[in-house]
């Protein structure tokens, strides 16, 4: 028997992002031997080079699943402006099927400024626009059938957020999210919502604010009493995966120079996704999130360096333990 192919539904943020770099953005100590970036008011500053591209981790995700093969699709707000326009013509380009978005007149796309600095390090102005509410109700899906629903950030939008699993649970499709901290910051609401979820993303210091654990053995072990798979990132350190049964731990895919970490967590927990509805292991799904959050700190925007079907993948060593 032929075997299909996923249908992945990415709920959240679209923004235009535009990378400024230069020198002048880097940062410098101060009395206290905090860095800090500073601008002298009224003065005009020259910068090195401007990158114009296309974020929001829904967005990010839905080009992963793309790129990819499988089928998928974007639902979330723009504004009826150029930014707008951007976004969905990028879309296009990636054959992401954007039937589903609403385009608003009173209020503008998301838009995010990001100061570079040769170093790599970054600060980032946003208007989150359009993406600050989004407003939805069922109908909003067009009784549009996903095998995934895949949630990011929605700026707290727990009205959406309800929305949202109600749709999947009437119609039979799993749930993966990884939530912004607009979400998690309600903790108690949050958690009793997490039975509806397959798979859960987070990083550590985000898993011990919402399950009060220190360690990441006991904070997968707590998690999984909620969510039936649950993966927690750990920077450089490396990143986890829990079944309930066992615990998967994988380290650094290559030793990269960082260029730009912007929507690597999206790569990775999108790639994990990717793996998992394909019916793939969870060693499986982890070696891909890392090679393909890998492949986008290397490049400069949350999207570029996103893998295509075509890319060849090495094995990593995955450790593996029982609970």
């Amino acid at each position: 028997m032929a075997k299909t192919t996923p249908r992945i539904l990415c709920i959240g943020a679209a923004v235009q992002d535009v990378f400024l770099e230069g020198k002048i953005f880097s940062a410098h100590k101060n009395k206290d031997s905090e860095l800090v970036q500073e601008f002298d008011l009224g003065t005009k500053n020259e910068i090195d080079n401007v990158t114009i591209s296309v974020g929001g981790g829904a967005t990010n995700a839905a080009v992963t699943f793309a790129r990819q093969g499988l089928h998928a699709l974007y639902l979330g707000r723009v504004g009826d402006d150029t930014a707008g326009q951007i976004v969905l013509d990028m879309l296009h380009r990636e054959a992401v099927d954007t039937s589903l978005v609403k385009t608003v007149t009173d209020i503008g796309t998301g838009y995010s400024a990001i100061l570079l600095s040769p170093k790599g390090e970054r600060t980032v102005l946003t208007y989150r626009g359009a993406s600050q509410k989004y407003d939805l109700a069922e109908a909003d899906f067009h009784q549009t059938r996903a095998d995934w629903l895949y949630i990011s950030s929605l700026s707290g939008d727990t009205s959406a957020l309800k929305t949202a699993i109600e749709y999947a649970k009437n119609n039979d499709i799993a749930i993966a999210i990884n939530p912004g901290k607009g979400e998690i910051e309600h903790v108690k609401q949050f958690r009793d919502l997490l039975k509806d979820f397959s798979i859960l993303s987070l990083n550590r210091e985000e898993m011990q604010s919402l399950f009060h654990k220190e360690s990441i053995r006991d904070i997968l072990i707590e998690a999984t009493k909620y969510v039936s798979t649950v993966l927690l990132t750990d920077g450089p350190k490396g990143s986890y995966a829990c079944d309930g049964t066992q615990i998967f731990k994988a380290g650094m895919y290559e030793d990269v120079e960082v260029i730009d970490r912007l929507g690597a967590g999206d790569a990775f927990t999108s790639g994990f996704v990717k793996v998992i509805a394909e019916g793939g292991s969870i060693p499986e799904a982890l070696t891909f999130a890392s090679a393909n959050s890998t492949s986008v700190v290397i490049k400069i925007g949350a999207k570029t360096g996103i893998l295509h079907e075509s890319a060849k993948l090495h094995q990593m060593p995955i450790e593996v333990t029982r609970i």
